[in-house]
């Protein structure tokens, strides 16, 4: 199973959510072909009600402990309710640049 496939089968098994999207950016980094270490996810779910952002987080965070601890380098998320992303229109952030630059760039 693709670190995409279990990412996504484990927020659905712990968050039931409305809305998944997980995409794999490591295309967007420094990294070797096919990587799958670099992640942006955007989760609409009932369980965040009533919750903080960081308790959101710390949420996704538990879900995704090995994940995280042992194969993802990088990770980012959108965690919102039904309401959130009805007000939004379904709209998320773009991901942030890559700061580490490219083996190109480094090699000039």
């Amino acid at each position: 199973m693709s670190m995409q496939s279990q990412i996504e089968q484990k927020i659905q098994d712990g968050l039931t959510p409305a809305h998944l999207e997980v995409l794999n950016e490591s295309h967007m980094h420094n990294v070797p072909p096919g990587s799958e270490s670099h992640f942006k996810a955007v989760i609409v779910s009932d369980a965040f009600d009533g919750l903080s952002l960081v308790r959101r987080h710390q949420t996704v965070n538990g879900i995704l402990a090995v994940e995280l601890r042992d194969h993802i380098h990088a990770f980012t998320m959108q965690t919102l309710t039904p309401a959130e992303w009805t007000a939004r229109n379904g709209a998320t952030m773009d991901s942030p640049q890559c700061h580490g630059g490219s083996a190109a760039e480094k090699a000039s």
